[in-house]
């Protein structure tokens, strides 16, 4: 009798925390990809106007997903949320961009990892989570991390790690938005609204730092569109396979892949401490993911 092996049988064989790792591995060389391709691109090209080409193109890429699933599941009744977490979104993406053409992308991407740590303040402050003496002792390491990281009256002080810390504490505000729509929206339908609501914003905003784009630009911005969606589509699933404690550690793969690339693309090598202050933000992290995952509120991964 012939066996045939498939890509579902394959896919099925594997047990749930390894697929989401993998998921997860693969989303973190998406990303890593993404930020890469702005550096890249900000010699030329303002970051503000690489963050409307990934808005437009990533928003392209959904459509296909958008229309099978049926266009019915993106009503809402709550537009006002969602433009305040497009609004969120948007402001943490053009940071983060700005972030990694002003200062190294490992150390930028680094700070990046506070992201968390701001979010479970905000959600005891703004949502009246009850975040009890371990979780805000690990924060507070946490940010010590961040301290390592930037060496306060060090050369490596800059605007670029003010602007890549603002960007982490609005990934952290769209993701408690993310967490207040997921009790009524669906997946969908939050995905659209930002795609939807962040494109033409970042393209009036674009159109003061204009440069008008060679052929083999565009083709830079689709890839760049076509990784950040494929990126976001495998955190998701990541995310869905297993618990986010189980996932979480392997988004420092993230850090280990833009250190990649930027050695062999800018010459950019990352000192000591920045890893020691990542592997404590990311420590931090790891703390009161665990912490969460056992209480049952483990939140959504950022999504920019």
């Amino acid at each position: 009798m012939a066996f045939h092996v498939t890509l579902a049988d394959r896919r099925n064989a594997l047990s749930d925390p390894l697929r989401a790792a993998l998921l997860m591995i693969g989303a973190c060389l998406c990303f890593a990809s993404m930020l890469t391709l702005v550096r890249y691109l900000s010699a030329d090209i303002h970051p503000i106007q690489s963050a409307f080409f990934r808005n437009l193109f990533g928003l392209l890429a959904l459509l296909p997903w958008l229309v099978r699933d049926g266009l019915p599941g993106l009503k809402t009744r709550r537009f006002g949320a969602h433009l305040v977490r497009a609004a969120f979104g948007l402001t943490a993406m053009v940071c983060l961009f700005l972030s990694v053409s002003l200062m190294p992308l490992a150390e930028a991407t680094a700070l990046t990892f506070t992201a968390p740590l701001f979010a479970t303040a905000g959600a005891a402050l703004f949502l009246g989570e009850t975040v009890r003496i371990r979780r805000w002792a690990a924060t507070v390491i946490g940010f010590c991390g961040t301290l390592i990281i930037l060496r306060p009256g060090a050369e490596t002080l800059s605007g670029g790690a003010a602007v890549a810390l603002a960007a982490a504490a609005f990934m952290a505000a769209a993701m408690l938005m993310i967490k207040l729509l997921s009790r009524t929206e669906s997946p969908n339908a939050i995905v659209f609204y930002f795609g939807a609501l962040a494109t033409p914003a970042s393209f009036v905003i674009a159109l003061f730092f204009w440069t008008t784009p060679t052929p083999v630009m565009w083709l830079w911005f689709a890839l760049l569109g076509g990784v950040a969606t494929l990126g976001q589509v495998l955190l998701t699933r990541a995310f869905a396979a297993a618990d986010a404690s189980a996932v979480i550690p392997f988004d420092f793969a993230r850090l280990v892949f833009v250190s990649v690339f930027a050695y062999l693309l800018f010459g950019q090598i990352p000192d000591l401490w920045t890893w020691i202050g990542a592997a404590v933000i990311f420590a931090a992290v790891l703390y009161i993911t665990h912490r969460e995952s056992r209480l049952g509120a483990a939140r959504p991964p950022p999504t920019t």
